[in-house]
């Protein structure tokens, strides 16, 4: 249970039970491993609480405070949605030391302007974008939904429910854009989930600040903590276990901004209805604002549905001959091909990645292989989620016994789901339809004596041949690996380790000879991937297209006899 504490506490879910974390998705709970607003609200309650008991003043006790905040922050991550709960919660902190009334709109402000000038690309982050989402739902919606339920639950329930209902429906519609599903018991297991999170997260804090003293006073304080996270360890497991916990669903970015259009225009409605009808005798009758906010939940969920519905019918089709996808994935590896209804997945990219609803707009249904050519985040990281969303017949698992928290995550899922796994050796050859996968590398008894190296250096490198068309997946092996291998001109080359500077690369290319090259990269990465000197390799060596993910987004190459088709979507 202490990495299902420091999950909650820090919001590191790497120590995290095997398949906890896949538990927490499934059952909508995942946030409370990630620190996020809720995290601030409590530390600083705690702190006021005890500040109070000891009789610090006012001033003190805030100031106190926000020194906690600002501490806390980096402690969990500092990732955006921590960066925008410290913000705001230093901002209403730092208005009540200037006895000033805090707008929590004017605090939602200035944290979305904070955490983009400290990172322009945090609005790219799925957990930027969901805590932006659920605050706005808190201050829009929950205020008349914790009204309206006021009448008819006890006062801390109506508060629970109100969260829950406003936070999870908003950001439902988002969930499905980015990772494909939706969980159906989220709404019950938060319920169930609220009394204990309070717990958790006060002794957590207690206990971390006691055991810089001497871990001997940060026993009781576990002890005692270890029931409230018994209950959610319980609590995640039942509610995932439920029969459809979790539905899969492919949702466009147009649809996904027509349903908040819909929500924007009920609350919008809701305001102008209200100001029309100021009758006390009318507003009595109707109660109008607790009404028109739950008009606009039902509003929102049947756009939903429709929007869902709508797409499932129209959802695409496997492509009816052979394609080649470089998809869009950040900074990481994720290449699809695709022969008919026959599908070969080569990399999953960083956590995260909006991954699922690619391979779904893509027209898989299935898929014959995974391959995860080695352990590293930017290549294994979506694994869990493809196993937790499609049918998976086998997984080539290139991590050569290299530990990870996304690897062990993707080894649970495809242990639970009943998914085979292969360890990589070179010559075998892995078919799928018209598909065949030939691993070039590594040798099965070349691992041991190189145990401990670089795993890009270690990683699976494969030739794909479908008919007269071939091409090499490298991975992020560069040319002191490659020059050995038994290589043979291609039509296309995945360039290696997402472009990087490879003083091998023109010798290596004088043997492939491809027409064509994708490079798989993330927008403004930190590594200044793709290198100049490759792209000039390329030129120079006179490849006919060179296809870049950060400037072409997906990127599809129709294979169609001699000629390939290329399709972008920047």
């Amino acid at each position: 249970l202490g990495g299902l504490a420091r999950g909650m506490v820090l919001g590191e879910d790497a120590a995290l039970p095997e398949g906890l974390g896949d538990d927490f998705r499934a059952a909508g709970l995942s946030h409370l491993l990630a620190a996020s607003g809720a995290n601030v609200a409590l530390l600083a309650a705690l702190v006021l609480g005890l500040c109070a008991l000891l009789g610090v003043p006012l001033a003190a006790r805030l100031t106190v405070a926000l020194t906690a905040i600002a501490a806390y922050v980096p402690l969990a991550g500092g990732g955006p949605s921590i960066q925008r709960a410290g913000v705001m919660g230093a901002a209403a902190i730092v208005a009540a030391l200037a006895s000033a009334a805090p707008s929590r709109w004017y605090a939602l402000l200035l944290a979305a302007a904070a955490t983009l000038a400290a990172n322009p690309r945090a609005a790219e982050d799925p957990g930027w974008q969901l805590s932006f989402v659920a605050v706005i739902a808190l201050l829009a919606l929950a205020p008349a939904l914790r009204a309206r339920l006021g009448r008819r639950l006890p006062d801390a329930l109506a508060d629970v429910v109100a969260i829950a209902l406003a936070a999870g429906v908003a950001t439902a519609p988002l969930i499905a854009l980015r990772f494909g599903q939706v969980s159906l018991v989220s709404l019950p297991a938060n319920l169930l989930a609220a009394p204990a999170v309070a717990p958790v997260m006060w002794l957590g804090a207690l206990a971390a600040a006691a055991g810089q003293a001497s871990p001997a006073l940060a026993q009781p304080l576990t002890a005692l903590a270890a029931w409230p996270l018994a209950f959610l360890a319980w609590l995640g497991h039942a509610a995932a276990s439920v029969p459809g916990a979790q539905a899969a669903v492919h949702v466009s970015p147009a649809a996904t901004v027509g349903v908040y259009a819909v929500l924007v225009c009920a609350v919008g409605c809701e305001r102008h209805l209200m100001r029309a009808f100021r009758s006390p005798r009318v507003r009595a009758v109707v109660d109008l604002r607790g009404t028109a906010a739950v008009a606009a939940l039902v509003a929102l969920a049947i756009a939903t549905a429709v929007a869902v519905a709508a797409l499932r019918g129209r959802a695409p089709g496997p492509p009816p001959g052979l394609v080649v996808s470089a998809l869009d994935v950040g900074q990481g590896d994720a290449t699809l091909l695709q022969h008919g209804g026959h599908a070969i997945l080569v990399d999953t990219g960083p956590p995260g990645a909006p991954l699922v609803p690619e391979l779904r707009a893509a027209g898989v249904r299935r898929l014959d292989l995974l391959v995860v050519t080695h352990a590293q985040a930017d290549h294994e990281g979506g694994a869990a989620a493809v196993l937790a969303a499609l049918p998976v017949g086998l997984v080539l698992d290139g991590r050569d016994g290299n530990p990870s928290a996304d690897g062990d995550r993707f080894a649970a899922v495809a242990r639970r789901r009943g998914v085979p796994m292969l360890a990589p050796d070179a010559g075998q050859e892995l078919r799928a339809g018209p598909l065949a996968l030939d691993v070039l590398s590594p040798r099965r008894e070349d691992l041991a004596a190189h145990a401990g190296e670089d795993p890009n250096r270690r990683a699976i490198v494969a030739e794909l041949r479908d008919g007269g068309f071939s091409m090499l997946l490298t991975a992020d092996a560069e040319s002191d690996v490659l020059a050995a291998l038994p290589l043979e001109p291609v039509d296309v080359l995945k360039v290696s380790h997402h472009g990087s500077d490879d003083p091998g690369l023109p010798a290596l290319l004088g043997r492939l000879r491809p027409r064509l090259a994708l490079i798989e990269v993330g927008r403004h990465n930190d590594y200044g991937h793709p290198a100049a000197s490759t792209l000039a390799a390329l030129r120079a060596d006179g490849v006919a297209e060179v296809l870049r993910t950060d400037r072409d987004g997906t990127v599809r190459v129709h294979v169609r006899g001699a000629r390939l088709a290329v399709e972008r979507h920047a």
